[in-house]
């Protein structure tokens, strides 16, 4: 994994959170952050920026070969493209100071804002790179359906963007408590769909679990994409009614 302690603190909004590298400052306050490079200084002064759909882009998810986060975060803005790369914040000491610095959280992918067209191209591109054995970037690919024209074959995953606003304004919130966890750790109360009302994690939709001894809300991305908060008392949060009105009509059709 790369060294990411020493990021520049003018990073990009659209990637690391729109988070600045650790200035030993408390946390801002929590909101989408938005995909617009422009925007960074909204976002570290707390600003909300919502992520506007914009015609036949998606969220793509990619893969990153192993270490190269970096590169592949560099590769995708050379090429003119918006996309997130989700942190987590580690608790350090320095010389005897606590200091909290940023990690990836997932360095495995990086999430590509663009049309199927142009991250066609970026991958076209990224295998002729100079002076590189391996892909610097590859598509992580849907196995729970198939491709119409070949039932034999599986398409590009993509994150519709109500999910990945979600996603982001959780990964977004500088809290080292934040923890990428798998469904193997994971204990959900059984229809609990949750949403948090207060605190600050308000706004995040995602399921009631408990972990490592306390009661947590995990975001689940994609399969085997899962992301717990800190803890999450009951009373900071009520039964998402959409949720449950959804998955009653979904058991009705069935």
């Amino acid at each position: 994994m790369e060294d990411t302690t020493n990021l520049s603190p003018k990073a990009d909004a659209s990637l690391y959170n729109g988070q600045p590298s650790d200035t030993g400052s408390s946390c801002p306050s929590a909101g989408l952050t938005s995909r617009t490079p422009s925007t960074s200084d909204d976002i570290r002064n707390g600003v909300s920026v919502e992520n506007v759909p914009n015609g036949n882009k998606q969220w793509f998810v990619l893969r990153v070969s192993y270490g190269r986060i970096d590169k592949a975060k560099n590769f995708v803005e050379a090429k003119g493209m918006e996309c997130y790369v989700p942190l987590r914040y580690k608790e350090v000491r320095k010389q005897g100071k606590k200091r909290i610095i940023p990690i990836p959280l997932l360095p495995s992918f990086i999430f590509v804002y663009a049309t199927a067209e142009q991250v066609e191209t970026l991958l076209h591109d990224n295998k002729v790179v100079a002076n590189e054995s391996k892909s610097l970037l590859s598509y992580y690919f849907n196995h729970t359906i198939h491709l119409q024209d070949n039932p034999n074959r599986n398409p590009p995953l993509t994150i519709r963007d109500e999910a990945m606003n979600n996603f982001i304004l959780l990964t977004s919130i500088k809290n080292p408590h934040i923890i990428p966890v798998t469904s193997n750790n994971t204990q959900f109360k059984l229809g609990d769909n949750v949403v948090v009302t207060e605190g600050e994690f308000k706004g995040v939709h995602g399921k009631v679990a408990r972990i490592a001894g306390q009661q947590r809300i995990v975001v689940e991305l994609f399969d085997g994409c899962l992301v717990a908060t800190a803890y999450v008392p009951k009373e900071a949060m009520r039964k998402n009614i959409t949720q449950v009105v959804i998955a009653t009509k979904l058991n009705m059709i069935r």
